[in-house]
């Protein structure tokens, strides 16, 4: 008896491994492309071009005295800069930012005058008053859907309108008394407006504390959630609310933060001069935004970082000090400011392109 076996099937080699292929959304770029694909790329090209001119056209700038002026004029801006590109980021932004700081400072000032306070005092009624201002702007924006440029639009008028008249109405002048000689003046001026020297150099407390607030915001944006949800709204709404972000909450209290900044640089000025112009402050949110669109963040949201406006701001104190010291017609510099905006807006537009080219 015979049996017959069945033949074991053949089965074919697999194919030589080829290169491994990648696109453009897994392959890894070079670390070139990646520096120039950050916001803040262009602006530091920027700035330190900036310096470099300075350098040969003031002289004088390399004096370290004039290098903490220019700090200290950078940090000025550079703090209210800082929650002005956190709220842009998050794709709004705030044109009532110049008075209120204004509106902070008046607050203090004749709170503790008028009252008799402490001045302490003061400063806790002007940081509610210009945390109430930024929660008012953002529960405007979320309830009534408006463009933030209407919202604070109006805010800005409304402030700037009742910054003139209440303090002419209190005080009977356009200035706010003099404080220095009050209760507590000597501890809030230590904590806003006092100097240190660094090697002979009298260096403003504003400067320290306006590279711990970039520290502390750059945090936020790379580290935390919070920031997940600053870049989500800022990018797509309606996307990051499908998702579960928590769309009001987040634009609320960007507009807080706002309110937060103006309430102490509000504090540095009073604390300063000891008394405050109650006309103050108007154009001065265009010098934040402007620090900011030039420190890489997008009017339209979504895109954007802390360390950029920092060089921002520097590049705005470099420039303002600058003219100054190489003794031009300080008239010129908003001539140098609008030059420094678009020029710098074209090089971050440009690094963008470069960097996202295959």
């Amino acid at each position: 008896m015979s049996t017959s076996r069945q033949a074991a099937p053949v089965v074919p080699a697999p194919p030589a491994p080829g290169p491994k292929e990648t696109d453009g959304r897994t392959a890894r770029r070079p670390l070139a492309l990646r520096l120039l694909a950050r916001p803040e790329t262009g602006v530091f090209l920027g700035a330190v071009a900036v310096f470099v001119f300075f350098l040969f056209a003031a002289p004088a700038v390399r004096d370290g005295s004039s290098m903490a002026n220019i700090l200290y004029q950078s940090s000025t801006i550079g703090i209210m800069a800082l929650p002005v590109a956190l709220l842009m980021i998050g794709g709004e932004f705030d044109l009532s930012a110049g008075v209120a700081v204004i509106t902070s400072a008046l607050t203090a000032s004749m709170i503790s005058y008028q009252l008799t306070m402490n001045v302490w005092a003061g400063v806790l009624v002007a940081l509610a008053v210009s945390l109430g201002a930024g929660l008012l702007n953002g529960w405007m924006l979320v309830r009534t859907g408006l463009p933030s440029f209407l919202v604070t639009l109006g805010t800005f008028l409304i402030l700037q309108g009742v910054n003139l008249a209440v303090t002419k109405l209190i005080t009977g002048n356009v200035a706010t008394d003099d404080i220095g000689d009050m209760d507590g003046f000597g501890q809030a001026e230590a904590v806003f407006a006092s100097s240190f020297g660094v090697g002979g150099v009298q260096v403003r407390i504003t400067v320290v504390w306006w590279l711990v607030f970039a520290a502390l915001a750059t945090w936020v944006l790379l580290r935390t959630r919070y920031g997940n949800w600053i870049f989500a709204v800022g990018g797509n709404q309606q996307s990051a609310r499908a998702v579960g972000v928590p769309v009001t909450f987040t634009k609320v209290s960007l507009f807080a933060l706002v309110g937060l900044g103006a309430w102490f640089v509000g504090m540095h000025q009073l604390f300063s001069f000891n008394t405050v112009q109650s006309g103050e402050g108007v154009g001065q949110e265009l010098i934040y935004i402007a620090a900011a669109v030039i420190g890489g963040c997008l009017l339209t949201g979504g895109h954007g970082s802390a360390i950029g406006p920092v060089f921002g701001a520097f590049m705005f104190g470099m420039v303002q000090q600058g003219i100054v010291y190489a003794g031009w017609n300080p008239d010129w510099f908003k001539a140098f400011l609008g030059v420094m905006l678009l020029g710098a807006t074209l090089i971050n537009l440009w690094v963008r392109r470069t960097a996202t080219r295959r």
